[in-house]
């Protein structure tokens, strides 16, 4: 999944944004899978510390799962996740 760019870079004497999740604190443990965390801030920032978590990004309708990796990490959670649907033309036949 490629990251659309959209969102413009904080400033960097501010600091990356991001918000604690509270499942953060709580890894899995060996044989299980990592547990979704729903949310709705998409302007978080990926921090290292995320590598391997599962978010669940809210897009405006619906949350889209999203497996965090190393390349992921500067971006913003919101970049993983599409808001706006694929236009298709439909032809219709001619009666």
């Amino acid at each position: 999944m490629q990251s659309s760019g959209v969102r413009l870079a904080r400033s960097a004497w501010k600091g990356p944004y991001f918000t604690s999740f509270p499942i953060q604190r709580k890894p899995a443990g060996p044989g299980q899978a990592p547990q979704v965390i729903l949310t709705d801030h998409r302007a978080c920032t990926i921090l290292p510390s995320f590598v391997g978590m599962r978010f669940a990004v809210h897009n405006g309708k619906s949350y889209l799962p999203i497996t965090i990796t190393s390349a992921m990490v500067g971006h913003k959670l919101g970049e993983f996740s599409v808001t706006r649907k694929r236009f298709s033309y439909k032809q219709s036949k001619n009666r």
